[in-house]
């Protein structure tokens, strides 16, 4: 690798229920290697299990389990996360996590919004497809390029319903692409839910200084030592792969955003790092957890003041005036980490969980930027310090008091934070985050003041960020369904604490703290 000139940047992007195994329920165990690595096998010999899965959890005539994700403890604990169809049809919400241990002993099973059975008595609709369609290309608000449906069940949070699932894609009237999926009653045509596949941010960039990155042979901006990670120019385009970057003498950029290879190597910087973080701290494998890169795409569009994660790869804006590309640190690790909540817990972004699915990019992306140690853009507890985004030189979102910015940001949970845009719900979840990590108090961190209070009132010390982020992380991949809620997250969060330092410790109690400190319902998980 060679040194190149560099400047870096910052990105923006339901209720599960724990039961009791069948008594007696010994679920056959493919030898599966530890930390999820060599994922595709894994996934592969569980699936070949999956029949004898279902019948052993006692599901319903036509239901269908389909791996998704196999999560492996040194101590032969597996965690196995599974998708479902009901007669063919998919089961939108009806994901589940079977715990089990190395003899194959189910003592947890996770069902998404407790739906153990998601079978219907019909599945013949009453509305249209042709009508659903059309409520789908209207929700949308945006000139439709494709417009697709087709029947579902959807796990709503009474009872399962049978729904038509709309997915109409086009270009939103900023320039954001858009894969909105809608899903309407098949027998009413009520709207139940909406998630887009593209995942949005704001940010800035050319904040690192000069970086070591990784390029290929000819000098082309490709990593294949992290699964082939490669950055291209779309310039001013929004569709297609782009054009790989290549230099003559494998030094890239000059710093400035006038030098297109300068917003290139941000990005590549980007996800160099986030690749890094995720398989030297946690063990994941890239962000689908199978060794394989991702694409980062750079100059989208005209003046284009965003970035976004679209599902399988990265694309950033060049900002106002074409002059301040969204290439930062925090931009990949934000990002790109919706990508890995989309391979594991798959949160909805709509209701707590679209606030849970936002902060855990905010997570995320500051735990990137601190494991950075780079000297020009310090690791910090301040979303989007770089941007300038308010004009006046303040973030765009703060974790040790979301409310100071003035948008709506929650500091702590009320029953009314589902309702919120899932940038604003985060709050809580991101307040829970700096509480456990820092504590109450205040102090300065990398010339960083903060100070924060719990929402009930008590003090208490953090138990380190890197703690946190572990923590949350098993949380994440072990835990969450697609609709979990704060309340899953709080017992999820205090158990995961629990597995990895042991009840009554520090860490654990830090933890389950914090969650009270942001008034996150309690549960059955305690310390």
């Amino acid at each position: 690798m060679k040194r190149a000139t560099s400047v870096g940047a910052i990105a923006v992007i339901a209720a599960a229920a724990m039961v009791a195994a069948p008594a007696g329920a010994n679920l056959a165990s493919a030898p599966l290697p530890a930390s999820g690595f060599n994922q595709p096998a894994a996934v592969q010999a569980e699936q070949a299990l999956a029949a004898n899965t279902a019948a052993a959890l006692g599901l319903g005539k036509g239901e269908v389990l389909k791996v998704k994700d196999v999560v492996k403890d040194a101590d032969g604990t597996e965690f196995v996360r599974y998708d479902r169809t009901f007669n063919g049809l998919k089961v939108v919400g009806g994901d589940l996590i079977v715990k089990r241990d190395s003899a194959g002993t189910v003592s947890q099973i996770t069902y998404n919004r407790n739906a153990k059975a998601v079978g219907l008595t019909s599945t013949k609709p009453t509305l249209s497809q042709a009508a659903a369609l059309a409520k789908g290309a209207k929700t949308a608000g945006f000139k439709a390029t494709a417009n697709k449906g087709d029947l579902v069940i959807y796990v709503a949070e009474s009872k399962p319903v049978l729904a038509y699932e709309v997915v109409t894609s086009g270009v939103k009237a900023d320039q954001t692409p858009s894969v909105l999926h809608s899903f309407f009653d098949a027998k009413t045509g009520a709207l139940l839910d909406s998630d887009d596949e593209v995942k949005t941010g704001t940010g800035n960039s050319m904040y690192a200084g000069q970086v070591s990155i990784g390029t290929a042979a000819g000098f082309q901006l490709k990593d294949n030592a992290r699964g082939g990670n490669n950055t291209t120019d779309l310039n001013g385009g929004t569709s297609g792969t782009g054009t790989l970057f290549t230099d003559a003498d494998d030094v890239w950029g000059n710093g400035l955003a006038s030098n297109r290879q300068t917003a290139g190597v941000d990005a590549h910087y980007g996800g160099q790092l986030t690749w890094d973080y995720y398989k030297n701290v946690h063990g994941r494998n890239g962000i689908f957890n199978n060794g394989t890169g991702a694409r980062s795409r750079v100059h989208y569009g005209n003046a284009y003041v965003n970035a976004f994660w679209d599902g399988s790869q990265m694309t950033y804006g060049d900002g106002q005036g074409n002059t301040k590309p969204l290439t930062a640190i925090d931009v990949a690790g934000h990002e790109m980490s919706h990508g890995v909540t989309q391979a594991t817990a798959g949160l909805a972004y709509s209701g707590d969980a679209g606030g849970l699915n936002e902060a855990t990019s905010d997570i995320f992306g500051t735990m990137v930027e601190f494991y950075a140690n780079n000297a020009t853009d310090k690791g910090d507890y301040l979303i989007g310090e770089k941007i300038n985004i308010n004009g006046n030189g303040t973030p765009l979102r703060y974790m040790d008091k979301p409310s100071k910015d003035g948008r709506g940001s929650q500091d702590c949970w009320t029953t009314g934070t589902k309702n919120l845009d899932p940038h604003y719900s985060s709050g809580p979840l991101n307040h829970w985050f700096y509480l456990a990590s820092e504590g109450t108090g205040t102090k300065t961190i990398n010339g960083v003041s903060y100070t924060s209070t719990s929402c009930n009132g008590t003090t208490f010390v953090g138990a380190g960020r890197d703690v946190a982020a572990k923590v949350w992380y098993r949380t994440l991949t072990t835990k969450l369904s697609s609709n979990s809620n704060y309340a899953a997250a709080r017992n999820g969060a205090i158990t995961s604490a629990k597995e990895l330092y042991g009840a009554g410790s520090a860490q654990c109690l830090a933890v389950q703290r914090a969650f009270a400190g942001i008034n996150a319902p309690a549960g059955t998980a305690a310390c």
